[in-house]
C-alpha cells in the first residue's frame, strides 16, 4: 500500500506538472492569462493529495488496530516465558486471494509438550509496521518443532517483509 501510495503522489504531481502546461499553453480566456483549465487541474491535484493522505491515514489506522489486537492475544497468555530465540519465519509470500503470509517454525526445547504464540510483524520498505498477527502453535512435542502460518489482516503491496516481535512459550 505504501508503494502505491508513493506511486499515487507521483502520479498526481505528473498530472498537475502536465494539466498546467496545457492549460498555460493551449488554453487562455482571450486576454493572454490560462483559463479555467489551470484552475481545474490545481483542484485535480488537490483532491487526489487529499485521496492519498487519506488512504495513508487509513493503512496506519489499520496497522495501529492489529497491533492493539496482538498485543490482546499475547496478554491473555498465562506463564509464558520469552521464546523468540526459538522461532523461525519463512520467506514472504502472497497467497491466492492477496495477502502476505509467512511460515512459522517453532523449536521446543523443553521436555514437556508446549504451546507457542508468536506475534509475526509485517514492515514496508521503509521499515513501517503495516500489519501484525498473533500465530498459536499447539502442543508441541518436547524437544520437537511445530508449524503454522501468519497470515496478514489486509491485502499489502509493495515490497513486505516479516520479522518475529514477541514470541512466547506456555
Amino acid at each position: 500500500m505504501v508503494t502505491a501510495l508513493a506511486w499515487m503522489r507521483g502520479a498526481a504531481g505528473a498530472v498537475a506538472v502536465s494539466l498546467v502546461a496545457l492549460g498555460a499553453s493551449g488554453c487562455s480566456d482571450g486576454d493572454g492569462t490560462p483559463s479555467g483549465a489551470v484552475s481545474s487541474a490545481a483542484s485535480a491535484v488537490k483532491s487526489a493529495g487529499e485521496a492519498v493522505s487519506s488512504a495513508a491515514a487509513e493503512a496506519k489506522r489499520a496497522a495501529e488496530s492489529a497491533a492493539a489486537v496482538a498485543q490482546d492475544k499475547l496478554g491473555e497468555v498465562k506463564d509464558g516465558i520469552d521464546a523468540k530465540g526459538q522461532v523461525t519465519l519463512g520467506p514472504v509470500a502472497t497467497d491466492s486471494d492477496g495477502y502476505t503470509t509467512v511460515p512459522v517454525t517453532v523449536q521446543n526445547t523443553d521436555d514437556a509438550t508446549k504451546s507457542f504464540a508468536v506475534q509475526v510483524e509485517f514492515k514496508d520498505e521503509a521499515g513501517n509496521l503495516v500489519d501484525t498477527v498473533v500465530v498459536t502453535v499447539a502442543d508441541v512435542a518436547g524437544k520437537g518443532t511445530g508449524q503454522g502460518t501468519a497470515r496478514s489482516t489486509h491485502k499489502l503491496s509493495g515490497t513486505v517483509s516479516a520479522q518475529t516481535g514477541t514470541a512466547l512459550r506456555y
